[in-house]
């Protein structure tokens, strides 16, 4: 019987190994990728349901959301002041006192810009007239040379339009009163909720968290915490940054001598509450009572405050006030305002920075910190949102 002898082996390995083409190594490839952006992709389309949801639901209660809203920020600007007055008087007391200053201060300042329009009414007239009668001679001068008949048209067209919509008018004024009635309801509320905010708010918060189990309960503790540190910091800083916005704008007007200035000095501080935008239109209205009393050159002057006070805003207040509490970018912060105005108007502009610095607070800590850092501090925002990482509340 012939032996067969053994023929030379064939190598084992990559090159006799199962046949890999390039469409089987791309698929090898993209299926574990596709999986993990199919993963992100329907994990991000929940969220966005559920604050699609959430969104809904607030926008449909809309007076108690803005209530609460008012609330929060009322309690966030007096609770220093009940904090300390606590130290002498008993807490209800302390209360009492914080939400007096609170209300008593803006009333005031309302009563007394109201005292000062109705005593130079007269004057504001005849300096606004002949304001309009200065603009008028330079603007039929050179070099427009705009003809005289131009002014009377417009005038006699907004005659026209005032008369024949009256009816309108009178409609929108009526619904306008209507709304006054609601703002006034949510306003009581807010009042209402801030009492007990301020009394006994770590305690119903410390309610709210023992309600779900033990780890997510700790965890929405801590997380509400880093949030209510975000807000209380953002209002308070936002606070200080409009009233020196205001007194520098208050000053300039009073020594240029532009009337209504105190209302103007109100309306630049209630415009700061917007970032980057509310300024420059506070200043923009006072440009423009500026041209009609005192003149172009003075408006000139009141248009370049807008960027005199821009840049210490931006350089100097934002840094030095808010940088503890949470700074984003400027982009972040104009992309926020822009959504937050489309979706709500000006509340919604209003509403937007805060509630975007408050997620990304809460988010930064939930990450951890990045290496080498102690704290809970948001790596590039500078927004301290948390004691060390690992302490448990």
């Amino acid at each position: 019987m012939p032996v067969r002898r053994p023929g030379p082996r064939r190598p084992v390995g990559p090159a006799t190994g199962p046949a890999t083409g390039p469409a089987t190594g791309a698929a090898t490839g993209a299926g574990p990728a596709l999986r993990r952006l199919s993963d992100y992709a329907w994990r991000l389309l929940a969220v966005a349901v559920a604050a699609y949801l959430v969104l809904t639901v607030l926008g449909r209660f809309h007076l108690i959301t803005l209530a609460a809203f008012l609330a929060l920020v009322i309690t966030s600007v007096v609770r220093p002041l009940v904090d300390l007055a606590g130290r002498v008087v008993p807490r209800p007391f302390a209360v009492l006192i914080g939400l007096a200053v609170a209300i008593l201060v803006p009333a005031g300042l309302l009563a007394l810009i109201g005292e000062t329009v109705a005593a130079d009414v007269d004057r504001l007239n005849r300096e606004f007239q002949g304001g309009l009668d200065r603009l008028e001679k330079a603007l039929e001068g050179a070099p427009l040379h705009v003809d005289p008949a131009t002014f009377d048209d417009l005038q006699r067209k907004v005659a026209d339009f005032v008369s024949e919509h009256r009816s309108t008018l009178i409609s929108t004024a009526v619904s306008g009163a209507g709304r006054l009635v609601e703002v006034g309801t949510g306003a009581a509320l807010a009042v209402f909720m801030s009492v007990f905010f301020l009394h006994s708010g770590d305690r119903m918060w410390r309610w709210t968290a023992s309600q779900f189990p033990a780890a997510a309960g700790e965890h929405l503790d801590r997380g509400g915490r880093v949030a209510w540190r975000t807000f209380a910091g953002y209002t308070r800083g936002i606070f200080v940054v409009a009233a020196t916005n205001a007194v520098m704008v208050g000053i300039a007007l009073y020594f240029l001598d532009v009337p209504l200035a105190l209302p103007l000095t109100v309306l630049e501080f209630f415009a700061s509450f917007v970032p980057l935008v509310g300024s420059p239109i506070a200043m923009l209205v006072a440009s423009v009572v500026a041209l009609a009393a005192r003149g172009p050159v003075i408006a000139i002057v009141v248009l370049l405050l807008i960027v005199v006070i821009g840049q210490i805003e931006g350089h100097l207040l934002h840094p030095l006030v808010m940088s503890r509490a949470v700074s984003l970018h400027p982009v972040v912060v104009a992309v926020s305002v822009l959504a937050g105005s489309i979706a709500a108007g000006v509340i919604g502009a209003v509403v937007a920075v805060p509630l975007v610095s408050v997620l990304w607070a809460v988010y930064a800590d939930r990450r951890g910190p990045a290496p080498g850092e102690e704290t809970g501090t948001a790596p590039g925002t500078g927004a301290a949102v948390s004691a060390p990482v690992g302490r448990r509340r």
